[in-house]
């Protein structure tokens, strides 16, 4: 089964529109990267400040390729890099233990 990792990303409410264009902006990063499954941005609604950033991956050495490839080439950079929109970042990993689907009809 895939694994899932979920960045949990505190933006103040001042760079919530920052954060989303950034990512709106980032041009198919991960979607090329082999064992990639599935993205998605999740933008709080109530009683929180955290945005959730969910990546699901064939495998941990697929996530952590992507890691050390892609992911690290495109956050290193010059002293003109912009700020980042987030203050705080903590990454949570889980097994997919099981899925479901809606029935075809």
């Amino acid at each position: 089964m895939s694994i899932v990792k979920i960045n949990a990303l505190t933006v103040p409410d001042e760079q919530r529109e920052v954060l989303e264009q950034r990512f709106a902006s980032r041009a198919g990063a991960v979607e090329n990267s082999d064992g990639f499954e599935w993205f998605e941005l999740l933008r709080p609604i109530e009683g929180t400040d955290q945005y959730l950033v969910y990546t699901r991956w064939r495998s941990e050495e697929d996530f952590q390729a992507w890691m050390e490839g892609p992911m690290k080439a495109a956050h290193q950079g010059g002293g003109d890099r912009p700020k980042p929109a987030a203050s705080g970042s903590q990454v949570w990993s889980f097994e997919v233990v099981q899925q479901a689907a809606p029935k075809k009809a």
